[in-house]
């Protein structure tokens, strides 16, 4: 039902600015709700490193120094690393694979709002809090770091919508063309606001995540800003304002597994190299920030659960006269702290290597073209800060799913892991994602650059930036758990 009339840009920008206003009813929600948030906390006890943290750090960072390094002596060509197809999916069996995940998915979800709603007010025996927070939003951004973004099969929103056009008997689109041309214009800063309020500040910062009525209110939200604004412009807006959908498309940009489409709906699927999905430019400026939006928030959760962080924002507090939402205050000027620095590091990659872009001022093209880089990072680190907090949880959603009243005998997946093990699964994860950013990085410099000369020379401070972030994020780990 697409309006034969593009309509005013002002009448669109009315009805999609009614959509943020959800977004900043939850901005106004998480000030009242701001708590200490330790939901991916995995500690308990410490012990002592087989080796002293100083050496371990300074060990991680000169790996990926010499890594750069030998890239830019041997201009190693490890971007072209792909195998053959492995397998085809037919087209019945990946149409009934996509008509069950949507189903399913729609289902949890309504579970989600019922049990949230209406359900008990215990956040460990409540579907709602058990399912949304660390099986959904974690658990996909994982499974998209190992395959590939599922959420096109799988989004609620999409399933409504596309349940509403076959009703309707064409697409939807209130606002006519000129809906999805300003969506164009917009591009995906809605994703990138989205990505900031749901993953950086309700889920991180609030109690929100421990709250079952106000998990089902945020999803409701979240489903009325998504569905609402593709009703007012069309499709487009799943893909440039959805936040998870956004989120999980970059995350899907580091999986080795590979999918095609082929012509008469099959699947192809195949391998390729962790790093291959990094080397387009991101699309957008609100893409680029997205990308450090990641990196920092997942950085920003580790980082609550250490002293110095309490300690800064206790000092904050009194220094302020405020209270916990002095948390969103340090969040953000976190946040602005990274971008800041990224665009930096974009700079100086510019001016070494001496190449504009097309059409764009140098320091935008570049960081459009590097930021992409820096996902492996962002990967790595959002598995190894949460794969326990997802895997324990699929056993309690078990228990809580076959005996929602009493939420029965919680199995514990990983009960058998000893705490140094997982701290040295997290080490490994971090160390491995900054190799391949690293690798990502040099193979952009190399086809961005005029010569290879100008390619080191531009890679320079992005290996600087990567050495200082795996000290950070291993000093962020390892501070919860490692004595001494």
């Amino acid at each position: 039902m697409r309006t034969s009339e593009s309509g005013s840009d002002g009448a669109v920008r009315a009805c999609v600015v009614r959509l943020l206003g959800v977004s900043v009813a939850v901005a106004a929600l998480c000030t009242v709700a701001v708590a200490p948030a330790a939901a991916h906390d995995v500690t308990g006890s410490r012990f002592a490193a087989p080796l002293p943290l100083p050496w371990l750090l300074a060990g991680a960072g000169a790996t990926v120094a010499v890594t750069a390094l030998w890239l830019g002596v041997t201009d190693a060509d490890a971007a072209r690393l792909e195998t053959p197809p492995l397998g085809t999916v037919g087209p019945r069996i990946t149409g009934l694979g996509r008509v069950a995940g949507r189903g399913l998915f729609l289902v949890a979800v309504l579970a989600v709002l019922a049990s949230g709603f209406f359900g008990r007010r215990v956040a460990t025996a409540n579907f709602a809090t058990v399912f949304t927070w660390p099986v959904w939003f974690r658990g996909l951004a994982a499974l998209s770091v190992l395959v590939g973004s599922p959420w096109p099969a799988l989004s609620p929103w999409r399933t409504l919508y596309d349940g509403l056009c076959r009703l309707e008997g064409g697409e939807v689109a209130l606002a006519g063309d000129g809906g999805a041309e300003w969506t164009t214009r917009l591009g995906h800063w809605p994703a990138l606001l989205g990505v900031v309020l749901l993953v950086g500040v309700v889920e991180t910062l609030t109690v929100i995540p421990r709250s079952p009525p106000l998990t089902a209110a945020v999803v409701a939200g979240y489903g009325l800003f998504v569905l609402g604004g593709a009703v007012v412009v069309g499709p487009i807006w799943f893909d440039r304002a959805d936040p998870l959908a956004v989120l999980y498309r970059l995350f899907g940009r580091v999986a080795p597994v590979r999918t095609e489409r082929t012509a008469d709906g099959g699947l192809v699927v195949g391998l390729r190299s962790p790093w291959r999905g990094c080397l387009d430019p991101a699309p957008d400026t609100a893409t680029v920030v997205t990308v450090v939006a990641a990196v920092y928030t997942v950085s920003f959760d580790g980082f609550a659960n250490t002293r110095v962080y309490q300690s800064l924002a206790v000092a904050a507090r009194g220094a302020l006269g405020v209270g916990p939402e002095v948390r969103i205050l340090l969040y953000a000027l976190g946040l602005a702290g990274f971008v800041a620095t990224f665009y930096g590091t974009t700079r100086l990659v510019s001016s070494l290597g001496g190449r504009a872009g097309d059409g764009e001022t140098a320091t935008v093209s570049v960081a459009r073209a590097f930021a992409p880089t820096v996902l492996p990072i962002a990967a790595a680190y959002e598995v190894a800060h949460n794969y326990t907090y997802v895997i324990g949880s699929l056993g309690r959603l078990v228990a809580v799913a076959s005996d929602p009243v009493l939420a029965g005998r919680v199995l514990d997946p990983l009960g058998w892991l000893p705490l140094p093990a997982f701290w040295g699964s997290q080490v490994v994860l971090i160390v491995v994602g900054h190799l391949i950013a690293v690798v990502a990085a040099h193979r952009v410099a190399v086809t961005r650059f005029r010569t290879l000369r100008a390619a080191r020379r531009g890679h320079v401070p992005l290996t600087l930036l990567m050495i200082a972030y795996t000290v950070v994020s291993l000093w962020i780990v390892s501070r919860p758990v490692v004595g001494g």
